[in-house]
């Protein structure tokens, strides 16, 4: 009997995306790194009440790897995490026959959500996205997570998240909007909060949590869990002044040099996560193509970026 409340509750947290490992040159996933990495996570602080993991997510490289490969990384990672924490297992496809085959191996694995996102590439209807998530809900007693990816597939409005929150594993939402007057993302968590479990995908993390957001996806966790954790119990306390310098002084640089990259150099996802994780000395690698590799051109930018934020362990040069 799927617990619909007990799922939402342990959403709650930094909602950390794992990059998937490589091995250099041949690209193969090496499980064993992305293992010590979640090792990492957890001794950092990384569990139940303070975060949870995304497997083979964005930043996870999953739109490079094959079915096969998707599941066993997140089986990898939903062993080393042996339930200390919870496991969304990223679910986003083109579809949906392959999206109910995700949700059942994420059941059988031990997962006990899925992030899915509208199907990308065609323009699909409100109608195909509901049948979508309901084929999704139907095939496995798991929670799932909607992933609004406005940027890649069509929006979702409020008029859908209210049908979706009539099924009963629909618990958690991931959240953003491009900037706007209208405040959609405020409305949206102010909606919403006492149906689904919100993670702020937006950055805003202070406004978010006075309105109800619980979740919040937090890229620096990969390579310095801690200020995570810390992170959270300042929400948890009030302490907003604190959370508000603690983002311009660590997050803010961290996404201001990823821009640069985008608009620079490559596009993609958890590229500058591997690079400022070899910087600390964890195990690391390049993402697959068509992303390029950033390691040689952006490593001392990465480096004094990490060093001025003040993030432990950064490696000399």
């Amino acid at each position: 009997m799927f617990d619909r409340e007990r799922a939402r509750s342990r959403l709650a947290g930094c909602y950390v995306t794992v990059p998937t490992m490589f091995r250099d040159p041949d690209l193969e996933v090496d499980y064993a790194a992305t293992r010590r990495n979640v090792r990492f996570l957890l001794d950092g602080g990384i569990r139940l009440g303070t975060g949870v993991l995304l497997a083979v997510g964005a930043a996870g490289d999953f739109s490079t790897m094959t079915f096969e490969e998707r599941v066993r990384t997140a089986e990898a990672i939903c062993e080393e995490a042996a339930g200390q924490t919870a496991l969304v297992m990223g679910a986003q496809t083109t579809s949906t026959r392959e999206l109910v085959r995700l949700a059942r191996a994420a059941e059988r694995l031990g997962a006990e959500y899925i992030q899915v996102s509208p199907p990308f590439y065609f323009h699909h209807t409100a109608e195909d996205f509901y049948e979508y998530v309901l084929a999704a809900a139907e095939a496995a007693p798991i929670g799932i997570v909607v992933y609004n990816t406005f940027w890649t597939s069509s929006g979702v409005s409020f008029g859908m998240l209210e049908r979706l929150c009539k099924i009963p594993n629909v618990i958690g939402l991931k959240w953003a909007t491009p900037w706007s007057v209208s405040m959609e993302f405020d409305r949206v968590i102010d909606e919403f909060r006492d149906h689904l479990c919100v993670i702020d995908n937006h950055m805003h993390f202070v406004s978010s949590h006075i309105l109800g957001a619980r979740g919040f996806e937090v890229h620096v966790c990969n390579f310095w869990p801690e200020w995570g954790v810390q992170l959270i119990e300042s929400l948890r306390e009030r302490r907003y002044a604190e959370v508000q310098q603690q983002m311009m002084q660590v997050a803010v640089p961290f996404y201001k040099l990823w821009s640069e990259i985008e608009r620079e150099y490559t596009s993609g996802d958890g590229y500058l996560d591997k690079l400022c994780m070899e910087l600390v000395g964890l195990d690391s690698s390049r993402s697959r193509p068509p992303t390029r590799d950033i390691r040689g051109l952006y490593r001392e930018k990465a480096r004094q970026m990490l060093l001025k934020a003040g993030v432990p362990r950064v490696k000399t040069a």
